[in-house]
């Protein structure tokens, strides 16, 4: 567990991750991180772009194939 100061940077607030954290998340200086809330809370990880496009593909298609997904959930 590692206890975060909330710090202003600008306009905008922001945090400092211990270099022990950066480690574990195989993250560096520029990289960028998703943050998803949960019903446990929220959790920090690395931004994946394959994911993300993956996402883009499904939001394109989601509409036209509703019923095909809606079958393939049963």
């Amino acid at each position: 567990m590692y206890k975060l100061k909330i710090r202003k940077i600008g306009n905008s607030a922001g945090v400092t991750l211990p270099k022990e954290a950066l480690a574990r998340l195989k993250v560096q200086e520029g990289d960028s991180l998703i943050l998803t809330e949960t019903p446990e809370g929220f959790v920090v990880t690395p931004y994946d772009e394959t994911f993300e496009e993956g996402m883009r593909a499904f939001e394109r298609t989601r509409k036209k194939f509703r019923n095909a997904f809606r079958e393939l959930a049963k």
